[in-house]
């Protein structure tokens, strides 16, 4: 369950240990593959920003505090490694790519890929983003009441589509969208397991069988672009160009598993977030009505282009407050100390699993007045609300590993939402209880999200 942190910094059981509970974390461990967000969340009530606990031989520290943050993602980045059971889950679909690399593979790869992923070209992308929205947007017609998550999962499908492999196709579009979702679920559980089983074992088939039509549909683009004398300026096109500083470019396996990152971290995470951008908007139909004018105030009736994007800064706070509220990656940022680290007071030895868990930071009343409420004004410098402390807000993480898709996921949200407001105004169901927050890999409501709809103008 989520909820907010009334948490306080506490004095530590000793001198050399922070606080938390004792035992070897069975329970524990149960307990959070049930509800991670709820149970960790308990013990940073109790136990303050910074919890010690085991899981057998697995010393772990879970840090709340914003300074915490920054000195893990930030100041002494270079002295942690990603959870390595977390980055065998990911590889078993990712590869190697620079979601799961270390040291020197990850700088190689980040470099490779970072201009593909810049300002300019993302810029670039607005128009496929545009016509693969509103080519979805057009099965809306007549409805008034949708599948929200079921929407936005395939709307965000047609973009990473056509900004990918520079094509769509909505009935394959649907099967793949289904495959990642399998994935989501099935990847969720592994972490709660020290070893994953083969993927021929009998109770992997909904994963196996995810991952072949991934692995089909990903291979197949990349086998008809080798094979085409045409050039394109799709992110799959930029990276066939992208290279090292030895002027070699990525392998086959390479963009294999950079297309799959991209085509998983793409899709997944911007579905989720528009999803829960679409109940926040339903539920709150003034500040709805006031970005709605925004947008019309600037678009009418055409479609949105780059320059308009940072021209709509209510929509922008929104997005924000969503990403807030509900990050997509509520709790999945976990590194292995490589050497000994002092963070908050306390000596962590090599080996110790380091947790932080945006969802928790998100929602402590220290840095985000009445944490429950949606206001996206409190992103605003002149509204008068107290500036957020650098660390209090990370739904794309922080420091060198930053998310590199951010600017692309934020130009994705605008381009989508701006037509959707300027189509439609979303309300909520009277007979549907409001959503619950499920963590799988990403964070989505509980149930399917189904919102009323009303043609504007009508």
């Amino acid at each position: 369950m989520m909820r907010s942190m009334n948490t306080q910094t506490l004095p530590s059981a000793s001198a050399s240990r922070p606080p938390g509970p004792t035992g070897l974390g069975f329970d524990r461990l149960r307990a959070m593959s049930r509800d991670y967000l709820g149970t960790l969340g308990a013990l940073h009530a109790r136990h303050g920003d910074i919890v010690r606990q085991r899981f057998m031989h697995l010393v772990d520290y879970s840090f709340l505090h914003p300074e915490h943050v920054r000195d893990v993602l930030v100041a002494s980045h270079d002295k942690l490694i990603r959870w390595e059971r977390g980055t065998e889950v990911f590889a078993s679909a990712h590869g190697h790519s620079v979601l799961v690399a270390e040291g020197a593979a990850w700088k190689r790869q980040r470099q490779m890929l970072q201009p593909a992923f810049s300002p300019r070209r993302v810029e670039g992308f607005v128009p496929r983003m545009v016509q693969a929205s509103q080519d979805s947007l057009a099965g809306w017609a007549g409805a008034s009441e949708i599948d929200f998550e079921a929407a936005m999962t395939q709307t965000t499908m047609a973009v990473i589509m056509q900004t990918l492999f520079s094509r769509t196709d909505a009935t394959q579009g649907r099967a793949i969208a289904a495959a990642v979702h399998d994935l989501s679920i099935e990847g969720m559980k592994e972490f709660y397991w020290p070893v994953s089983a083969p993927l021929w074992a009998p109770w992997k088939a909904r994963k196996r069988r995810a991952l072949a039509l991934l692995d089909q549909y990903i291979e197949s683009q990349i086998r008809e672009r080798l094979a085409s004398p045409q050039t394109h300026q799709d992110l799959l096109g930029l990276m066939l160009e992208a290279r090292d500083p030895e002027d070699q470019g990525l392998s086959a396996r390479g963009l294999r598993d950079e297309c799959m990152t991209t085509f998983l971290a793409g899709h997944e995470t911007t579905a989720a977030a528009l999803t829960w951008w679409g109940w926040c908007m339903a539920a709150h139909p003034e500040e709805q009505a006031r970005i709605a004018d925004e947008v019309l105030s600037l678009l009418a009736d055409r479609a949105p282009t780059a320059a308009d994007l940072p021209l709509m800064p209510r929509l922008a706070r929104s997005f924000k407050e969503t990403l807030r509220l509900f990050p997509p990656a509520a709790g999945l940022l976990s590194r292995r100390t490589t050497e000994p680290l002092r963070v908050g007071g306390y000596e962590l030895p090599p080996g110790s699993m380091v947790r932080l868990t945006p969802a928790l930071t998100h929602r402590d009343p220290r840095w985000f007045e009445d944490p429950e409420a949606f206001r996206p004004e409190r992103f605003d410098a002149s509204s008068g609300h107290p500036e957020i402390p650098r660390g209090a807000w990370l739904p794309f993480g922080a420091g060198p590993r930053v998310c590199l898709g951010s600017h692309f996921a934020l130009t994705e949200m605008g381009v989508i939402a701006a037509q959707i407001l300027q189509r439609y105004e979303l309300r909520p169901l009277a007979h549907r209880p409001p959503p619950r927050p499920r963590l799988d890999v990403t964070l989505r409501p509980d149930q399917p999200l189904r919102l009323g709809l009303r043609r504007r103008g009508s």
